[in-house]
């Protein structure tokens, strides 16, 4: 996944909260959609709930922000750190979803560590990725790629990465577009793979990366995409699958959403009852 070493980096779209304390602002605004990370899939109404009550306790010593738009300039620097390899995804994925859709408006990615106040109330790491349509911010802690492969079997890779984040950007989509509250949490949630898979298959016309993705890079969306299905996260952590309690879809239905999108690049392949 190489980037233009030419192209300039807008890092005004990204920005590095630190971690250990609190930071953002604003009251509850909507509930957190996407949580990623093993709680938050299996109990994120929950990890909400115990997040907002109380809040008692000393904070953790914080990590210092970085400077973003001193570190991240070019497409170059995406292909030296983590940190601005986000913000070169997150660049192309905003630079196709204006082109695609007149209803887009930017979301800004907030990347952190610990917990922090959001324009949905105050989260934590475990709830993963997350999306809040109250705010309209992605929030992102970049442990969890290590979770994705530690925890959850995921091969990971820079494209793993850059296939959770198109994702989160998904329901930032769906919100423009008034489809975010529409249907129930498994179409949701498979809707904003299948938009994934649509960046995917347009990503090199944004202008960001030297050539088209490889097979081996599409492979690491799929294994990610199957790494975070509800049966193999249940299978994981309690031994059996309850398909009545899926909130994300099964491995098998994130991968074929994703795909679904890829296959022709176009959002009109991700409709809601479509999607299965």
């Amino acid at each position: 996944m190489d980037f233009r070493d030419d192209v300039d980096l807008d890092a005004s779209q990204v920005e590095d909260a630190g971690g250990g304390g609190f930071s953002g602002g604003g009251f509850p605004g909507g509930m957190i959609i996407g949580g990623g990370g093993i709680v938050g899939l299996i109990a994120l109404v929950l990890v909400f709930v115990l997040n907002n009550v109380g809040g008692g306790g000393e904070p953790a010593q914080r990590r210092p922000p970085a400077n973003l738009s001193q570190q991240c300039q070019t497409g170059e620097d995406a292909d030296q750190s983590e940190r601005c390899r986000v913000v070169g995804v997150v660049n192309s994925i905003q630079d196709y979803w204006k082109q695609e859709i007149s209803e887009y408006r930017q979301a800004k990615t907030i990347l952190y560590s610990g917990r922090l106040r959001t324009g949905c109330g105050t989260a934590s790491s475990a709830v993963g990725p997350f999306y809040c349509p109250g705010d309209k911010r992605v929030y992102l802690d970049l442990s969890f790629f290590d979770q994705l492969h530690d925890q959850f079997g995921a091969k990971g890779g820079p494209f793993a990465q850059a296939y959770v984040i198109a994702h989160e950007y998904g329901h930032h989509v769906q919100n423009l577009l008034g489809t975010l509250q529409s249907g129930s949490s498994v179409p949701i949630e498979l809707q904003a793979d299948c938009y994934a898979g649509v960046w995917a298959n347009n990503a090199v016309d944004t202008g960001f990366y030297e050539k088209p993705f490889t097979k081996a890079e599409i492979s690491e969306a799929l294994d990610a995409a199957a790494a975070v299905g509800d049966d193999r996260i249940q299978q994981r952590t309690s031994g059996r699958i309850d398909p009545e309690s899926f909130t994300h879809g099964s491995s098998a239905q994130r991968v074929n959403a994703f795909q679904r999108g890829y296959k022709n690049g176009r959002p009109g392949d991700c409709e809601l009852g479509e999607l299965r």
